[in-house]
C-alpha cells in the first residue's frame, strides 16, 4: 500500500471523526437498531431496515477511515522547506517545449481533487519527478503523452 502523506490537521481532523463515529454514530446506529426490533415483524419493519442501512454506512466509513490512518504519514517541517521541491510546496515551472511558465501545488494524495488545474498528486509522474528538486533544475518526465521538460523557476 501507498503511503499517504497529510499534514498534521489533517491527520488529527480524520483520528477526530473516526473517534467520533465509534464512540457516537456507532453507538446511535446500534441503539436505533435495537429500538427498531421492538416495532415488531422486522420483514416489514422499514424503521428497522433504514436502522440497519445506516449502521452498515457508519461502518464502511469507520473502515475507510482506519485504512486511511494506517497508511499515513504526518509530514515534518523539514519536508514542508522551500528549498527544495516537497509535498505542500507551490512550484513555478518553465515548460521548455511550449516556452511558458506554469505553476502547481504538489499536494497530498487525500487532498488530490482532478478538478483542481493547478494542483499535482504526490503519486502523479509529474509529482514524483518534482519532489527534491532546487530551483533552476531540469526535470524530464515520462508521461503518457511522452516525454515532457520543465525548468524549476521557483518554489514557495
Amino acid at each position: 500500500m501507498k503511503a499517504m502523506y497529510l499534514t498534521q490537521e489533517q491527520y488529527n481532523k480524520l483520528s477526530e471523526e473516526l473517534k467520533y463515529l465509534k464512540t457516537v454514530e456507532r453507538k446511535k446506529a446500534i441503539e436505533d437498531i435495537a429500538t427498531a426490533r421492538e416495532h415488531g415483524d422486522l420483514k416489514e419493519n422499514a424503521e428497522y431496515a433504514v436502522a440497519k442501512e445506516k449502521q452498515a454506512l457508519v461502518e464502511g466509513k469507520i473502515l475507510r477511515l482506519e485504512e486511511t490512518l494506517s497508511r499515513s504519514r504526518v509530514m515534518t517541517d523539514e519536508m514542508m522547506s522551500m528549498d527544495i521541491v516537497r509535498v505542500g510546496s507551490r512550484v513555478k515551472l518553465y515548460d521548455t517545449k511550449w516556452e511558458e511558465e506554469i505553476e502547481y501545488e504538489i499536494v497530498p494524495s487525500a487532498e488530490f481533487n482532478p478538478s483542481d488545474l493547478d494542483v499535482i498528486s504526490i503519486d502523479s509522474p509529474v509529482g514524483k519527478a518534482l519532489i527534491g528538486k532546487s530551483v533552476d533544475d531540469i526535470v524530464e518526465i515520462q508521461v503518457p503523452a511522452g516525454t515532457i521538460e520543465y525548468k524549476v523557476v521557483k518554489i514557495d
